[in-house]
C-alpha cells in the first residue's frame, strides 16, 4: 500500500464530524484527535515553526533547500468532515479490479452501491476502489486532501536531493459548517498564495464557486381551534409552505448544473404558532446572486402583506463569494496546476465548484487559494468512494508544482 493510501487509512478512523449547532470552536472536540495526530507527525517529520492552537489550527513550515528565489506556496486541507452522516467507526472496503458490476456495502442492510445510480463508477473499471460499509461516510472529504498532503512531506523529507522553495502546510476545523477559515492566521501563515487539496474527481481544477448566503425565515402565526378558525387562524405552517412553493422550481439543487444557481431548503419545522424555515441561497454570478436575495425578501414581503405586518422576518447573510475575482490576477497559480496535471498522465477539468472551499474565503482574506483534486466521489454520505489511483495522482499533481515552481524560479 503507498503511502498516501496508508495515510488515508489511518486518518479515517479517527471521527472529526462537525457541529453545526455548537457554540464552540472548533465545534467537536474530536476534531483536536486528528490535530494532535498530524501535529505529532509533523514533530517526526523535523517540519518548523509547528503550532496547533486552541481553535484546532494546525501550521508548519517545511524550509526551502534551494538558493532560488521560489514562492512560498502552502497547501491546504481540512481535518473535519460531513454533519450529514456519522464518521464513527468507518470500515472501509477495498474492491480490487473493480469490474463495473453493482458493490454491496452492506449484505444486511442490502445497502448497494451501483452504477445504475452512479453511472460516474464505469470510469473505474479495472482499478481498486475504497468504498464504505453503507453505514458512515468514508471521510475522503478531506481526509484525503490531509492525506495527499502528509505524504508529500514524507517524499520530500525522504529524498532531500529534490530541490524545492518554503512550503506552508495548514489543517483546518469546521469547513463542512463554513466556519474553516473563520479564525485562520493569514498573516502567520505567510504564504504567497495556496491550494485547497479538497474533493472532485480526479483532474479537477478549481478557481470558481458559488456566491453564498444563509436565509433563516421565521412565521409567527396565531392558534385557534380549527371548529371556529374562520377569519382568526394564522396557520404558521401553511406560511412555510406558501413561501417556499413561491420560488422558482426550476432553481431547485436537483434541477440545476454547472453555473447555475439555486435555492435549497435546508431545514423546516414549527407548528401553527410558529414555523422556521432554512435556506442556502447559491449562485455564480454576482449580479443573479444579488436577484436571488431580492426575490426571497420581496416574498416574504408579500407575506407581511397579505397576513400583516411583522407575520415573516428573514435574517439573510453573506456566507462567501466566488474566488474567481481574487484568482485572475495570479493565473500562473491555474497554468501551474494544469501543467502538472497533464504531467503527471492526467487530463484537466477546470470547472466551477459548486459549492465553497476554504479556499474562496482564505482568497478573500489575502491568500489566493484555488483547490485541486483528491479523487473522491459522492461526498457527505453512505455511497461515498475513493479510487486509488486518483488520490495517487493528486499527490504526484503536488509535487509537480513544486517542481514547476522551482524550476521556473531565478538563481
Amino acid at each position: 500500500m503507498s503511502d498516501v493510501i496508508d495515510r488515508f487509512v489511518r486518518y479515517i478512523q479517527i471521527n472529526t464530524k462537525s457541529d453545526p449547532d455548537s457554540e464552540s470552536f472548533p465545534s467537536t472536540k474530536e476534531q483536536f484527535d486528528l490535530a494532535r495526530i498530524l501535529e505529532n507527525e509533523l514533530i517526526q517529520l523535523g517540519l518548523q515553526d509547528i503550532s496547533l492552537d486552541k481553535n484546532g489550527y494546525v501550521m508548519a513550515t517545511l524550509p526551502s533547500n534551494t538558493r532560488k528565489r521560489v514562492p512560498v506556496i502552502g497547501w491546504i486541507a481540512h481535518m473535519d468532515t460531513s454533519p450529514d452522516m456519522s464518521g464513527e467507526g468507518v470500515n472501509p472496503q477495498f474492491i480490487y479490479d473493480y469490474d463495473g458490476g453493482d458493490i454491496v456495502l452492506n449484505q444486511k442492510e442490502k445497502i448497494v452501491l451501483s452504477p445504475m445510480d452512479f453511472p460516474e463508477l464505469k470510469n473505474y473499471i479495472g482499478q481498486t476502489i475504497i468504498t464504505t460499509d453503507g453505514t458512515t461516510l468514508l471521510g475522503a472529504d478531506d481526509k484525503a486532501g490531509v492525506a495527499a498532503i502528509m505524504a508529500m512531506l514524507q517524499y520530500l523529507v525522504n529524498h532531500p536531493e529534490i530541490e524545492h522553495g518554503v512550503l506552508k502546510i495548514g489543517f483546518t476545523p469546521d469547513e463542512e459548517i463554513g466556519q474553516g477559515a473563520d479564525r485562520f492566521d493569514v498573516e502567520k501563515f505567510a504564504a504567497d498564495f495556496a491550494y485547497t487539496i479538497d474533493g472532485g474527481e480526479i483532474g479537477e481544477l478549481e478557481y470558481e464557486n458559488f456566491n453564498a448566503a444563509g436565509a433563516k425565515i421565521k412565521v409567527r402565526g396565531r392558534s385557534v381551534h380549527p371548529g371556529t378558525a374562520k377569519n382568526k387562524m394564522i396557520n404558521a405552517i401553511n406560511i412555510v409552505m406558501e413561501i417556499a412553493g413561491s420560488l422558482p422550481v426550476q432553481m431547485r439543487p436537483e434541477y440545476t448544473e454547472k453555473y447555475e444557481g439555486f435555492f435549497h431548503p435546508v431545514h423546516i419545522s414549527g407548528t401553527i404558532e410558529e414555523a422556521n424555515l432554512a435556506y442556502i441561497i447559491r449562485e455564480h454570478d454576482a449580479e443573479k446572486f444579488e436577484w436571488q436575495k431580492g426575490l426571497i425578501e420581496k416574498i416574504v414581503d408579500l407575506v407581511n402583506y397579505k397576513y400583516g405586518p411583522s407575520t415573516a422576518t428573514i435574517e439573510l447573510r453573506d456566507q462567501y463569494y466566488n474566488m474567481k475575482e481574487k484568482i485572475l490576477p495570479v493565473m500562473h497559480m491555474i497554468d501551474t496546476a494544469r501543467l502538472a496535471i497533464e504531467a503527471v498522465g492526467v487530463e484537466p477539468k477546470i470547472i466551477p465548484v459548486r459549492g465553497g472551499t476554504d479556499g474562496a474565503r482564505l482568497s478573500y482574506m489575502g491568500l489566493p487559494c484555488p483547490n485541486i483534486f483528491t479523487g473522491g466521489h459522492n461526498a457527505h454520505g453512505r455511497f461515498e468512494y475513493l479510487p486509488v489511483k486518483s488520490l495517487e495522482k493528486s499527490f504526484e499533481v503536488i509535487l509537480k508544482i513544486i517542481e514547476l515552481y522551482t524550476n521556473q524560479a531565478e538563481d
